[in-house]
């Protein structure tokens, strides 16, 4: 394999690949696509890949099989550059494996640098799937946020959305069971049902989540705080709800 193909992730899949050529078409390196192939879906999305000058490249299917590493895209796989640090929610949940329940942070509001590359390196090590945040009112990859996720940043997908209430609807639409941490909720974390995919939503410190967030999550828990202090940094906020989940996710698989 090529030096410039090893540094690139692919994306496979028509959802995936064609919200990444209507949003950002200047991510993606080379288009392959199934020979076979010549149905109408496949002719808008040539079309799309022309108008956006991608490269496309025929192959057969056992070529798109061992690029994807799977049989499941559909026969459209796109190279995108790894340097490309930001995902699509679309291409995190067509890649999701169907054989275990999924793991989402949402953070809403959170604009500190430190705190996102600390949630990135917490996410990583719970072993989430991505992390959600808006693109205003956000913190962003920049590299202080890079430095301190330790790498994490170019581990866990990290998704930017325009509109973060539109992002957990489709949450909640693909079977997902969004979770809230609220200071005032009336049910701690210790009460509330983890076992199925779950995302969790995290507010900035002080402002906790807005009005419209908070209203879109399935329920509200809190963190119990039994000391002083009121609140908890957000990635220490972010570690105890990602691992109670964790830890009950490995007590189920244990038969515990």
């Amino acid at each position: 394999m090529k030096e410039e193909t090893r540094q690139r992730r692919t994306v496979p899949g028509f959802h995936a690949v064609t919200a990444l050529l209507r949003h950002r078409p200047e991510d993606v390196a080379e288009l392959y696509v199934d020979r076979q192939r010549q149905d109408a879906r496949m002719r808008s999305l040539l079309e799309r890949a022309q108008l956006a000058g991608v490269r496309v490249v025929p192959a057969d299917s056992a070529r798109l099989d061992a690029i994807a590493g799977s049989g499941r895209h559909q026969g459209v796989v796109a190279f995108v550059a790894a340097a490309a640090r930001t995902h699509l929610l679309e291409e995190v949940l067509d890649a999701l494996d169907a054989n275990r329940p999924a793991l989402f942070l949402v953070l809403d509001g959170v604009q500190d640098p430190h705190n996102l590359g600390a949630c990135l390196r917490v996410a990583d090590g719970a072993g989430v799937d991505a992390v959600i945040a808006p693109k205003d009112r956000a913190a962003g990859l920049s590299a202080a946020a890079v430095k301190v996720a330790s790498g994490a940043a170019d581990t866990v997908p990290y998704v930017t959305v325009t509109n973060l209430a539109r992002a957990l609807r489709t949450l909640k639409e693909a079977g997902v069971w969004v979770v809230g941490a609220a200071g005032e909720a009336q049910k701690s974390l210790y009460e509330c049902d983890l076992a199925g995919s779950v995302a969790w939503v995290l507010g900035a410190e002080g402002e906790g989540l807005r009005r419209l967030t908070r209203e879109l999550c399935d329920e509200l828990v809190h963190i119990p705080m039994l000391g002083a202090v009121e609140s908890l940094n957000v990635s220490v906020a972010a570690g105890v709800c990602l691992y109670e989940t964790v830890r009950r996710r490995l007590a189920q698989a244990a038969g515990g």
